[in-house]
């Protein structure tokens, strides 16, 4: 039976105050709701201090090098597919070291669930700026400021349909809640981004500037209408909208590759075999 102490909470290394504690609290939280037992379940994750979130629940785990989550999480979807993957990193992680792996993985629609905690900072190496950095973010390695473009993982997602897209803040610990739920439910890629502040290394983007910009979707946004989700998608400043963006039912990979080849899970060395 699940309960609130299957996947308890232990001990954290961070912060007070970091955004962390409550996305893990929201992760915890939705793995219950989802009724999912602990051997159904695989974590994946990278290296930072969001990475580090997998760690402190009591659940199955990969860790693997920085920004290489996202093939390592495809490679026991496909040894397995009747597993939940889930795979929990930052947004260095995610989307700098790991970037070209967001890209690929999107676009063959592997079944994972992908949380992002996004605090626009590289926290674990003490305050470089991120991909997702403001343009003009000033950091002790950027001391004039950032002169790249921000990295909009929205954006990117929905450009390339990717199948479920989402963003919420850790200051809505239930709406994060809620659309990790519907990131595990979905059959195909999810993407939930979850903004948090970094209390120690991003004072631009703290909570308060996160709470005033967050404005949850209204009712009637349709996430199945893509050109509709890619204007909510580049919205971003005074406004910021969270909630469920975008959304298809493109079949996912693994079933591609195992209706098209008329298998079975359990022939995947027989496939393998072919290549060896």
């Amino acid at each position: 039976m699940i309960t609130n102490d299957t996947y308890k909470i232990s001990e954290t290394a961070w912060c007070p105050g970091c955004g962390n504690f409550s996305i893990i609290k929201s992760v915890k939280d939705a793995l219950v709701r989802s009724g999912l037992e602990q051997d159904q379940i695989v974590f994946v994750s990278g290296i930072g201090q969001a990475a580090k979130a997998p760690h402190y629940l009591n659940v199955n785990l990969l860790d693997g090098l920085h920004g290489r989550s996202l093939p390592a999480a495809t490679g026991v979807k496909l040894a397995n597919p009747t597993l939940n993957v889930i795979v929990e990193s930052g947004d260095g992680c995610s989307y700098g070291e790991g970037g070209n792996h967001f890209i690929s993985a999107i676009r063959r629609n592997i079944d994972l669930t992908v949380i992002v905690h996004n605090n626009q900072v590289y926290g674990l190496t003490k305050g470089q700026a991120s991909p997702t950095s403001d343009e003009g973010f000033v950091t002790k390695t950027q001391p004039d400021g950032v002169k790249s473009g921000s990295f909009n993982p929205i954006e990117v997602a929905v450009a390339l349909k990717a199948g479920f897209v989402a963003r919420s803040f850790s200051g809505m610990p239930a709406h994060a809640t809620e659309m990790i739920v519907k990131g595990i439910k979905h059959k195909g890629f999810s993407l939930i981004d979850i903004l948090q502040p970094c209390v120690t290394f991003n004072k631009v983007n703290n909570f308060g500037w996160y709470k005033k910009r967050c404005v949850e979707l209204p009712k009637d946004h349709d996430p199945t209408n893509w050109e509709n989700a890619l204007k909510v998608a580049t919205q971003w400043g005074d406004k910021i909208p969270v909630g469920v963006i975008y959304e298809n039912s493109r079949k996912p990979y693994d079933e591609l590759i195992y209706t098209g080849l008329n298998s079975t899970p359990k022939d995947l060395k027989s496939i393998l075999a072919k290549y060896c």
